[in-house]
């Protein structure tokens, strides 16, 4: 039986091919996904690794367990803990850190690096007169207020040299500093396309912590004193609000975040290469069940003569396990292929990565040849089974080939029984808010089930309403319809596999484009402002800037939006400071009650989630724990709906700024005498000094930061989901192939009897396009309900959000499914046509 599965393998080469490619791309994307996130990964740690290689202990102002800012939370660390800290036994040096975000504009005015990986820091000079963590390359440290130093791989990309002016900013206003030196660094943020800028130490505690105080200690044990021991030296002079880590501790937990990050990315990409393959099992069971039928008699024969069932479903078993194999090891090379290239594309999209050998672990090998064949055999299973239940005289005679009228029902039922349930779930997760999500996703992976067991009675109907256009193509068009539903079966799990495919397509299409058009409606409802200016990485922006802007020429009205943590009962609170005399000319909230004129002094307004979920009301009020620490009074003066921009606990800035440690803004809303226009935004872009770390965005910028998500990922997922089309291409190809040798004698008698080569073509062309048009029908079809019903859910969370339907993309999808109908059938129409019509009618 091993022998004749073999010759059965090496017999059908050119049918099989069709499987192992299919196997092959949906193993390829498995191994390529695994080797780029490890590849990944594994730089970034080692990067991570070296930048802390200098760090043997870390001090740090305690933070809450769960992270979050408190009121009266720990202030930054005092230069008297940093001495006492260097005289703790065992300890050889300690180097006080004072960093935050830096911007370095080019020389031509753009923002250099990674945004949120551009850094400032200190450099802090030892004994020696060197910071062992940025030894310089040229130059000399920066030793005074006006004075930078820079990387040496951000000056390489900005074109600087020692003794440059250059422009940068680290909360908004425009900084010139004077070039000194240009250092080297095992960073891994720099290694990864960031960059950072060196300050002499008090210029550095000025922007980021306080005169004499860091963010960071780092300790550096002397010769003989383990991390473990320092540690607990230190411990000894600690006071209550600092804690101390060993190196080796934060570079773990370092590696575990970054394996954290990669592990989403890993898990979106092989829920792409899990739908391949599931499209994939589609076409190995429909290779399968027809290469088994034409091999009917021979099987038969085979338990003629003693084969046991089990042999005969071991047999095709074989096979698959041989098809399988090949398709795993052929997938494996073309995924670490895959895994190289996509580090590459990262990098032509911008996003660098540190610099590392290509990862391929042994779990990637195990993985992609345990998918391979553990596929390949799990759909050959069902056709073999199948072979063997067969009685050999009814093989003999063929009498099998038809299904019984028990099985078609008992499909029917079972296929209505999930597509009915699977629906209803699905309605019934649109009315559960939030807690849909579980019901919706299990029940539309049921519809999809029950749709695919019901696609053969489908098929029949819908492809019968085609009849009429098909008309126009003559007995060609007549014989295409009545041979696409000859076999409902194959023609469903040949149309199934793009119904997947499409399904996904259009139901991120639908829900894409409506949230575009809900952000777009809360962008225009919400905001009466012409701009909005915030920094680039979205940390705070100085006052300053807002004082710049009340002042430019045509500025009509300015407010600020301050966010400080508090507490309110027993939870953390931001409240969010506006001025209370402009707000109303530059916000347009729905009020349920109230208005913005109750928003001054102790009156505040909130959102009416916040509301509901404390019991307010309008005249409510209620005790607040401010930032620093001191309690207050406040009371409810208006509820209002709240936005994905707008939303919380709104309150006069003057109320909270007292209480804030330093005054920051999160983004300043600005309206013009003249309105939004490029010569206004250009005229403001100018007043803040043409900042590359500043954003001055118009209500079309922040609708598009804000949907920029969801065009991101639609453009991943049409790229990602053209594997799926590319093995459903292969599956009508593989079907249309094994038709055409079916039907070979059927083809001869038409040749005979004067169909012309060109109507063979054109017969098997039209087969192949119905197919096609029936499976993009059923997805497109699916794909709509689908986006309506996640819209359901989203509209819950984003009360702009409308339902629109992309009736052109939705048309580009349809003509999708048609050329993939013509371009697979080009092979075996040429095929059908060249065949010789005296042997085919003697083929049996």
């Amino acid at each position: 039986m091993f022998r004749t599965a073999l010759r059965n393998v090496l017999a059908h080469k050119a049918r099989l091919l069709m499987t192992v490619l299919a196997v092959m791309l949906g193993v390829a994307f498995v191994a390529g996904t695994l080797v780029f996130t490890s590849t990944i990964s594994d730089a970034f740690q080692k990067s991570s690794a070296k930048g802390l290689e200098h760090v043997d202990v870390a001090i740090d102002p305690t933070t809450p367990d769960d992270g979050s800012e408190t009121p009266g939370s720990a202030p930054d660390l005092t230069q008297k803990l940093l001495d006492r800290v260097t005289d703790v036994p065992g300890a050889a040096a300690a180097t006080g850190d004072a960093s935050g975000f830096a911007a370095i504009a080019d020389k031509k005015g753009k923002l250099v690096g990674d945004g949120w990986s551009t850094r400032g820091a200190n450099y802090y000079p030892g004994k020696d007169g060197k910071d062992p963590r940025y030894p310089m390359r040229d130059g000399r440290a920066p030793a005074k207020k006006s004075e930078i130093a820079l990387d040496a791989k951000t000056a390489e990309r900005a074109g600087f040299k020692v003794g440059d002016t250059v422009r940068m900013s680290v909360n908004g206003p425009v900084l010139e500093q004077k070039l000194t030196g240009i250092f080297t660094t095992d960073d891994g943020n720099v290694a990864a396309g960031g960059s950072i800028a060196l300050f002499d130490t008090r210029t550095a505690q000025g922007l980021y912590t306080k005169p004499g105080r860091f963010s960071q200690i780092a300790v550096t044990a002397a010769d003989g004193t383990s991390q473990t021991a320092l540690k607990a030296e230190i411990e000894k002079v600690l006071p209550k609000d600092a804690e101390a880590t060993t190196g080796k501790t934060l570079a773990d937990d370092e590696a575990k975040s970054i394996a954290n990050q990669m592990s989403g990315m890993q898990t979106g990409l092989l829920a792409f290469a899990g739908i391949s393959l599931f499209v994939g099992i589609f076409i190995i069971a429909n290779t399968f069940t027809m290469l088994v039928a034409q091999r009917t008699k021979e099987l038969a024969l085979m338990r003629a003569v003693g084969a046991s069932r089990r042999q005969v479903t071991r047999s095709v078993l074989i096979e698959a396990f041989v098809v399988g194999a090949v398709a795993a090891v052929t997938g494996l090379a073309a995924g670490i292929g895959i895994g190289a290239g996509l580090r590459s594309l990262m990098g032509s999209f911008g996003g660098t990565v540190p610099d590392g050998p290509l990862v391929v672990s042994p779990g990637t090998v195990v993985a992609a040849l345990v998918v391979g064949i553990v596929v390949t055999m799990f759909a050959a299973w069902l056709p073999g089974r199948r072979a063997a239940k067969i009685p050999p005289v009814a093989a003999m005679s063929s009498v099998h080939a038809v299904a019984t009228t028990k099985s078609l029902v008992l499909r029917n039922t079972i296929g209505a029984l999930f597509a009915g349930s699977g629906a209803a779930a699905v309605i019934a997760g649109t009315t559960m808010g939030s807690d849909g999500k579980l019901p919706m996703g299990a029940g539309a992976a049921l519809l999809l089930i029950g749709v695919f067991v019901l696609t053969p009675l489908l098929s029949r109907p819908i492809i019968a309403a085609a009849a009429p256009l098909l008309r126009v193509f003559g007995i060609s068009g007549k014989l295409a319809r009545q041979n696409s539903v000859r076999n409902p079966r194959r023609t469903a799990a040949t149309a199934s596999a793009l119904m997947i495919g499409l399904t996904l397509i259009t139901g991120m299409t639908v829900i894409a484009g409506s949230v575009q058009q809900g952000i777009d409606k809360m962008a225009t409802d919400s905001l009466k402002a012409d701009y909005v200016v915030s920094m680039a990485n979205f940390t705070p922006l100085s006052p300053d800037v807002e004082k710049t802007l009340t002042e430019a020429d045509g500025v009509v009205a300015t407010s600020p939006m301050r966010n400080s943590p508090s507490e309110i009962g027993d939870s953390t609170e931001y409240l969010t400071g506006v001025d209370p005399k402009t707000i109303g000319e530059l916000a347009e909230l729905p009020f349920k009650k109230g208005s913005f004129e109750a928003l001054s002094g102790s009156g505040v307004v909130v959102d009416k989630a916040t509301a509901d979920r404390e019991g307010w009301h309008v005249g409510s009020p209620f005790t607040v724990t401010y930032e620093d620490g001191r309690k207050g009074q406040l009371k409810v003066g208006g509820v209002y709906e709240g936005n994905e921009m707008i939303r919380g606990i709104l309150v006069d800035k003057d109320t909270l700024a007292p209480h804030q440690s330093e005054i920051t803004d999160m983004q300043v809303m600005v309206k013009t005498k003249d309105g939004a226009s490029q010569s206004v935004k250009d005229a403001l872009e100018k007043e803040l000094g043409n900042n590359p770390a500043v954003l001055v965005e118009d209500k079309k910028d922040v609708s598009e930061a804000i949907a920029q998500m969801f065009t991101l990922m639609l453009n991943m997922l049409y790229g990602l989901l053209a594997m799926a089309v590319i093995v459903a291409v292969l599956g009508v190809i593989n079907t249309l192939a094994m038709s055409v040798f079916e039907r070979s004698q059927e083809i001869g008698m038409l040749r005979a009897i004067g169909l012309d080569r060109r109507g063979i073509k054109r017969m098997v062309r039209i087969e192949s396009l119905v197919i096609s048009l029936f499976g993009g029908l059923l997805g497109i079809g699916l794909g709509v309900f689908l986006g309506w019903a996640a819209g359901e859910l989203i509209g819950t969370s984003l009360s702009t959000y409308e339902l629109v339907l992309p009736w052109g993309r939705m048309g580009v999808f349809l003509a999708l499914a048609a050329v993939v109908g013509i371009l697979a059938a080009l092979w075996p129409a040429r095929r059908a046509a060249r065949l010789n019509m005296l042997a085919a009618i003697k083929a049996e």
